[in-house]
């Protein structure tokens, strides 16, 4: 029992890991003599992207007004902060210098003296830093906010699938009912009337014609004419009315006469 307690503890125990890997080989301990510079590692945040940007921290910072600016004490500020950053690394702070430079001529151009008789011409040696100030400003909200806006490969990723060689789609088809074929087809038939077209014809048949054919049969039949002779079959309703219309025409222009011997008995025509 206990050789397998040893083996279990044995196999528990964490191993040491490698502090570097020199020619392939793992250094597990420190060398002695191993000398570190104090430069050999060096960590720079960068809380400001430039002397702009850390003006307008020192502005924030202390509520100062952008458009009135206190040049004395923003000055001391910014003086604080380039003597640390040359401490640390005197390369980055060269933009920073310049920054520094111009303050202090700003600075100085406030303590000169003023003109007694105020000249007007003579501009505010702040202006051109409040301008470039409040033009910065203006440029890094912009920034600010178009980084706020959705990107794509950083918020949103476009997605990509390839089907199988093999893969063959699955169609399931709708099931239609009858009131549905129903609508459809009304449907259809009110599109339908849209399309269709009257056309009117030049009459075939002649009133005026069948009043001349009927004198004329009633002159070849010696004045006396079957009403249903005057009719021919063959025209079908048509003839019929035409036929009818051209006797009406004839009674009242008092060309013929409609006779009749008795009750529900033969009607005949006759020339008047």
């Amino acid at each position: 029992m206990s050789e397998l307690q040893a083996e279990f503890e044995s196999l528990t125990v964490q191993h040491q890991l490698p502090l570097a890997f020199v020619r392939g080989e793992a250094v597990l301990e420190k060398p002695e003599d191993l000398y570190i510079p104090p430069q050999a590692l060096e960590v720079l945040l960068d809380s400001f992207e430039g002397p702009l940007d850390f003006l307008l921290y020192i502005i924030r910072k202390h509520k100062f007004d952008i458009v009135d600016l206190p040049v004395n004490e923003i000055t001391l500020q910014y003086m604080e902060y380039i003597n640390l950053m040359q401490e640390m690394n005197f390369e980055l702070a060269a933009e920073y210098l310049l920054m520094a430079a111009m303050l202090a001529e700003i600075k100085s151009r406030l303590l000169l003296p003023q003109h007694s008789h105020g000249n007007d011409d003579e501009a505010d040696p702040r202006a051109d830093l409040i301008r470039r100030l409040q033009e910065y400003e203006i440029i890094r909200q912009a920034a600010s906010d178009m980084d706020v806006l959705p990107r794509l490969e950083r918020d949103h990723f476009t997605g990509q699938a390839e089907l199988a060689d093999n893969f063959s789609p699955f169609v399931i088809l709708p099931e239609v009912s009858m009131q549905e074929l129903l609508s459809a087809l009304t449907d259809i038939a009110k599109r339908a009337k849209d399309f269709q077209h009257h056309q009117i014809k030049k009459e075939a048949l002649s009133t005026r014609e069948r009043m001349s054919r009927i004198l004329e049969l009633l002159r070849n039949q010696s004045g006396y004419l079957n009403f249903e002779d005057c009719f021919e079959l063959a025209e079908g309703r048509a003839g019929v009315v035409v036929t009818f219309l051209a006797v009406l025409e004839l009674v009242k222009e008092k060309l013929v006469q409609v006779i009749q011997v008795e009750v529900y008995g033969q009607i005949h025509v006759k020339l008047a």
